[in-house]
């Protein structure tokens, strides 16, 4: 994971409250939109907590970040 990577993360979880993300905070630091999160919650490539009335969706930061370094794993590309 690069600096500025580990930044903007660390910026994500200070902004967040037991480090919930919402669904665009989470898309920022993936790369992808929110469908393609949507879709990875879908098919439990990442969990999803459903929070207040609207049912809206949270993702762990841990989570989170745990699927970016794998992807990078899977990739080949290992950063620095």
């Amino acid at each position: 994971m690069n600096a500025r990577m580990s930044a903007k993360i660390r910026k994500e979880s200070r902004d967040q409250k037991g480090g919930m993300l919402r669904t665009g905070e989470a898309c920022r630091i993936l790369y992808v939109s929110g469908n393609t999160l949507r879709r990875w919650n879908k098919l439990g490539i990442i969990n999803a907590y459903r929070v207040g009335p609207r049912g809206d969706r949270r993702f762990r930061l841990e989570d989170v970040t745990a699927l970016l370094a794998e992807a990078r794993l899977n990739s080949g590309f290992g950063g620095k």
